[in-house]
């Protein structure tokens, strides 16, 4: 009887220790997405701040870069890092992947030390660009500063303008802003931890071809997203 209870429960020890070394070190990227999902959240309850519903309901992509600070070791002095979802077939929106941004001429406030950027992506090909590694802002997607506010409504043509519109937030305050050049980039690394999966591409994350642990804290971001854009 104990031979076959050591031979139970030996298995079982080995399968929960993987699963702690899975997610042991994606403590920092649990912390970032909490913070993307507290940043979409102020985002999108400040009516006359946020993007037009309009805007947010036909996004094919929301990226959202919490805390870009300036960086000198970076060309443009810019840097930030955080997750950008998908919109799926079904309306609804992928599991995040993890991004950084660096580059770039826009400016900060005098006395501001970071802002935080949302970008919203009217377009599937700008996503797909980036789901293959890296894309420049206004060089492979033509990129403006989005609209604020109530004022685009459903007769308005928007699909000649920008592929994506970003916004800033600094002293809590949102508003349009230009991030023309700088280039965003998937973060493998930090995208492989947080699923505790190694070799694990942004493609598979979008499509959800990969089976995959997913860390609660990504249930929080994907229904404020699921509320406020459908």
């Amino acid at each position: 009887m104990r031979i076959l209870q050591s031979k139970l429960v030996f298995p079982l020890c080995l399968l929960l220790l993987s699963f702690s070394l899975a997610f042991a070190d994606n403590g920092k990227e649990i912390a970032k997405v909490e913070v993307c999902a507290d940043v979409i959240r102020q985002f999108v309850n400040i009516p006359d701040q946020a993007a037009p519903p309009l805007l947010l309901r036909n996004a094919q992509a929301i990226a959202i870069i919490p805390g870009i600070i300036k960086a000198g070791f970076i060309a443009g002095g810019r840097y930030g890092w955080g997750v950008v979802v998908q919109r799926r077939e079904d309306g609804g929106w992928s599991q995040p992947v993890f991004v950084t941004l660096a580059g770039g001429s826009f400016g900060f406030q005098a006395g501001v030390q970071s802002i935080d950027a949302i970008m919203v992506f009217k377009s599937r090909q700008s996503i797909d660009r980036l789901a293959r590694g890296k894309f420049t802002l206004g060089a492979d997607a033509a990129a403006a500063a989005g609209p604020v506010g109530r004022s685009l409504s459903a007769g308005t043509d928007i699909t000649l303008a920008a592929e994506v519109y970003t916004y800033s937030r600094s002293r809590g305050l949102f508003a349009g802003i230009s991030l023309e050049g700088s280039a965003l980039q998937v973060d493998y690394q930090a995208t492989e931890n947080f699923y505790g999966v190694g070799g694990l591409t942004a493609g598979e994350v979008f499509s959800a071809s990969r089976k995959l642990q997913v860390p609660p804290v990504s249930d929080h971001l994907l229904q404020i997203l699921t509320q406020y854009t459908n």
